[in-house]
């Protein structure tokens, strides 16, 4: 009987060992992610918030390969594109001095359709700006926050080609 005491203390002492062992390496893990979060939250602050410009991000992941990276119209699929690409760049210009909000929003969200974008059923960016997209991210959201996240999706691409108008 005394045997398997010595056995238990011995075990218990060696379950208290190993969960000393992985508090200990998890409050370093702790430490370490709340440095980084610091370092990060203080370090690169104005980098975080250049990052934010969602129209930017829009442009760069479905636009810029056809109409380049500042919308001149030379993105890597360009030469594959007939007739050329416009420069987005000119669009107020081409316009009279006025932006073309409602065109370029309509043009996105595919009730205007352009021949080197694709049909309505066959868009080349696929469904992120459509009615199918709002359905998809319903699954995530309520619906009117679906649509109002679409809408404000295509409302800050065309600010961002907006902002990219030759002054």
């Amino acid at each position: 009987m005394v045997k398997l005491e010595a056995r238990q203390s011995k075990a218990v002492a060696e379950t208290i060992g190993l969960i000393f062992a992985e508090r200990e390496i998890i409050m370093k893990s702790i430490k370490t992610l709340m440095l980084a979060g610091t370092f990060l939250a203080l370090g690169s602050g104005t980098a975080f918030a250049e990052e934010l410009n969602i129209g930017e991000r829009e442009y760069q992941s479905r636009c810029a390969v056809c109409h380049g990276k500042t919308g001149t119209g030379d993105g890597p699929m360009a030469i594959y594109l007939a007739p050329k690409l416009p420069n987005l760049r000119a669009l107020s210009s081409n316009n009279g001095g006025v932006f073309p909000f409602d065109r370029v929003y309509r043009v996105i969200d595919g009730r205007e359709e352009v021949k080197a974008h694709g049909s309505k059923g066959m868009r080349v960016w696929g469904n992120e700006y459509n009615d199918e997209a709002v359905e998809y991210y319903s699954f995530y959201l309520s619906l009117r926050d679906a649509k109002s996240y679409v809408r404000g999706r295509i409302l800050a691409l065309v600010t961002y080609v907006f902002d990219l108008q030759d002054k």
